[in-house]
């Protein structure tokens, strides 16, 4: 993490909630310059946060603001700042230049994204392989978290997508450390369990299934950012920015 003073404009990209406030009820307008004082850590409120492009923006919310349905400017930033490893900045001084599309990023491009920072810091032959099996799409039916893929194969259709992708972040998450990965693992194949038997039970099997889903789906796009923010600690060169295009443009 470095501190220093920008004398120029630096193009940013800042997210707000639909009514334009961000942490703490602060109300942004366009073309208004807001200031801080640059006191404190980067997380803390001395600091006017924001990332380097729109693509990061979205992929690491799940970890930062976690902003539901949020909105996205690109903005003009100056004065002092700070950066972290590439993961998002802070400036003094940001003005909200104009409102541009959030972009549209799925569950499979996030979990993309966490195994190829992964990738950049850990070579374990197995989880290679596993993870290039992965993103090429010729095996995605086990992963380095296996005993709880195993398990999701048995549960009912629409359980066993979601403990699929549950199962991937895990192994994703494995490049940070095996102890984190198995307890992941098992809270995945636990949740895929528990999504089974309610899927089985549910009178209204459509609308639990969506609900399982939508957990299963929050829960990856949490565990992908985090894998990537741990990937860029690792490594503080890495370029999470090509990264997350890598990610995205694959699948396009």
């Amino acid at each position: 993490m470095c501190g220093c003073e920008e004398r120029m404009k630096t193009v940013v990209y800042k997210l707000t909630s639909q009514d334009m406030t961000t942490y703490g009820g602060f109300r942004w307008e366009l073309g208004i310059p807001a200031e801080t004082s640059g006191d404190g850590d980067l997380c803390g409120p001395g600091w006017l946060h924001c990332y380097s492009d729109p693509l990061l923006a979205v992929m690491l919310n799940p970890i930062h603001g976690n902003i539901d349905n949020p909105r996205l400017f690109r903005a003009e930033a100056g004065g002092k700042s700070q950066h972290d490893h590439g993961i998002k900045s802070g400036y003094t001084r940001m003005t909200l230049v104009e409102e541009i599309p959030v972009p549209a990023v799925t569950t499979e491009q996030r979990i993309r994204f966490a195994i190829l920072c992964s990738l950049k810091v850990y070579s374990d032959p197995a989880y290679v392989k596993w993870a290039e099996g992965w993103l090429s799409g010729e095996d995605r039916s086990k992963s380095a978290a296996g005993a709880a893929a195993r398990e999701a194969e048995v549960a009912a259709e629409a359980a066993a997508r979601e403990a699929e992708v549950a199962a991937s972040w895990a192994a994703a998450w494995a490049a940070a450390g095996a102890a984190r990965a198995a307890a992941w693992a098992a809270r995945a194949a636990r949740a895929a369990r528990a999504a089974a038997g309610a899927a089985r039970a549910a009178a209204g099997a459509a609308r639990a299934a969506v609900g399982a889903a939508r957990a299963a789906e929050e829960a990856a796009e949490e565990a992908a950012a985090r894998v990537a923010a741990l990937a860029a600690w690792e490594a503080a060169d890495l370029d999470l920015v090509a990264i997350a295009h890598e990610a995205c443009e694959v699948m396009g």
